[in-house]
């Protein structure tokens, strides 16, 4: 079942894609719906067209999206949609093609089926739990690193203490920063901060699938449908740089949960 369930997702995923990329470069209408957040006519429609298409295949499932005001009904059932219908939207809107639509389905806590459509970039990344992950139908592997130092990272720049990293090419979209892990393209990719399920659960399967490790930003396995619907960071390696990367970044992101913690109690 998973294999033909997929394989229906991976379309809607593609004609999704396909939307999006006939207002690409448009004039199209934006908003900030908080501070330095922007949506635009495009993400509400995506949205739109995904629930509509991914609730006729699992009518059972929830759903969890960017789009949509979220409810606890969610997390009565084993299975959800985790939904990002523009990751990117700050390249998306600036004509760069650093953006994807994002869909995973998630079983018990963990997603089981994971595609980025990037139309821009020419590429569709796809994940089945257990059986591989894909770009444009050709399997990808993480890299063989087992040095952090010298780790190519998607980045604009590099904070003093990791000067040591290489920056490569940073598209927007979070995901596809983790697909290029996953891809053997960078070797780490790493924020300390409380993120949304949405950014990263069909990345997570994609990077999973191609060998790399992922965890939490403080080395802790992840689990999505949560009630916050929110991680606390997320790193994502060359396997062989994990164990390495949680060190250095340990005391950065003990002190930024902390922030984050006093933040939610005051």
């Amino acid at each position: 079942m998973t294999d033909a369930l997929a394989a229906r997702v991976f379309a809607v995923a593609e004609a999704a894609g396909a939307l999006a990329m006939a207002r690409f470069r448009t004039d199209v209408r934006r908003w900030e719906k908080s501070p330095g957040q922007l949506v635009c006519e495009v993400d509400i429609a995506v949205d739109q067209m995904l629930r509509e298409q991914l609730s006729a295949l699992l009518p059972d499932a929830g759903w969890l999206s960017e789009e949509t005001v979220d409810g606890a009904e969610r997390l009565a059932g084993r299975r959800v949609w985790v939904v990002d219908p523009i990751d990117g939207t700050r390249d998306y809107l600036r004509g760069r093609p650093g953006w994807a639509v994002s869909i995973a389905l998630v079983e018990d806590g963990q997603p089981v089926i994971g595609v980025l459509a990037a139309p821009a970039r020419g590429e569709c990344w796809t994940a089945i739990a257990g059986g591989g992950a894909w770009r444009n139908g050709k399997p990808v592997r993480a890299g063989d690193r087992s040095e952090l130092a010298g780790a190519r990272v998607p980045a604009d720049a590099l904070a003093r203490a990791d000067r040591d990293f290489v920056t490569v090419a940073k598209p927007n979209s979070i995901a596809l920063r983790m697909a290029m892990v996953a891809a053997g393209e960078a070797d780490l990719l790493a924020t300390l901060r409380w993120g949304h399920e949405w950014d990263i659960a069909a990345a997570v399967l994609i990077a999973r699938e191609g060998g790399a490790a992922v965890s939490d930003a403080l080395g802790r396995p992840l689990s999505f449908n949560t009630r916050r619907g929110e991680a606390f960071g997320i790193l994502v390696t060359a396997p062989g740089i994990h164990a390495a990367a949680v060190e250095r970044l340990r005391e950065r992101a003990q002190a930024g949960h902390a922030r984050a913690r006093d933040g939610q109690a005051g």
